[in-house]
């Protein structure tokens, strides 16, 4: 059974990973958060000592959110291509999904790509465990047969994730109806592409 204590922070780090989509992870303040939950400051900072501890949890979150809802599900579709294709599908539609400002790994990515320090850290360690995740993925479909055994797993991965950066532009700023198509369509082409 969950305590009150452990249920309020859950709630917090929520609101915090939605804040942290909209405002990035460095608009995330104790006093943003307090308003947005309706706690006091001092509520907050018993649960979570500084800013940095605040935002480094909220990424957990966001880490074991994605895994959840993108990853796991995808595992369990038969191995090689079909299991590539709903790795891309789960991820476009965790962006779906989710209200304003997406994934939060893309703003978030954007806001710390210069900036040293523990969150991007924290970041940089999410974004290369997607990444092997994607390359795995596909080289386990050239294992399989699906795709030539020439194929350069990473510079795969590095394409599928180009075509996921365009979607998240054209649906979230572009707001353009046909940007989950033409993301589709752009996987497609990639996997014709590869196939043996």
């Amino acid at each position: 059974m969950v305590s009150k204590g452990e249920a309020t922070k859950e709630r917090i780090l929520d609101q915090g990973l939605e804040l942290a989509s909209r405002v990035g992870l460095e608009g995330l303040s104790i006093g943003a958060l307090a308003k947005a939950t309706g706690l006091s400051k001092s509520g907050l900072f018993a649960h979570f000592g500084s800013k940095e501890e605040l935002q480094l949890a909220v990424l957990e979150l966001g880490r074991v959110r994605f895994v959840d809802r993108v990853v796991a599900p995808s595992l369990r579709e038969p191995r090689g291509e079909p299991r590539v294709r709903a790795l891309f599908e789960n991820w476009v539609g965790w962006e779906c999904q989710r209200g304003p400002g997406g994934c939060p790994f893309v703003a978030i990515s954007h806001e710390f790509d210069d900036r040293p320090g523990p969150a991007r850290e924290a970041i940089v360690a999410v974004q290369r465990d997607w990444i092997e995740t994607l390359a795995t993925a596909i080289r386990i479909a050239v294992d399989e047969g699906h795709f030539a055994r020439t194929v350069d797993t990473h510079q795969l991965a590095f394409e599928i994730y180009g075509q996921f950066l365009a979607f998240h532009l054209y649906h979230r700023l572009l707001h353009d109806e046909d940007a989950l198509a033409r993301a589709r369509a752009g996987l497609e082409r990639l996997l014709a592409a590869v196939r043996a």
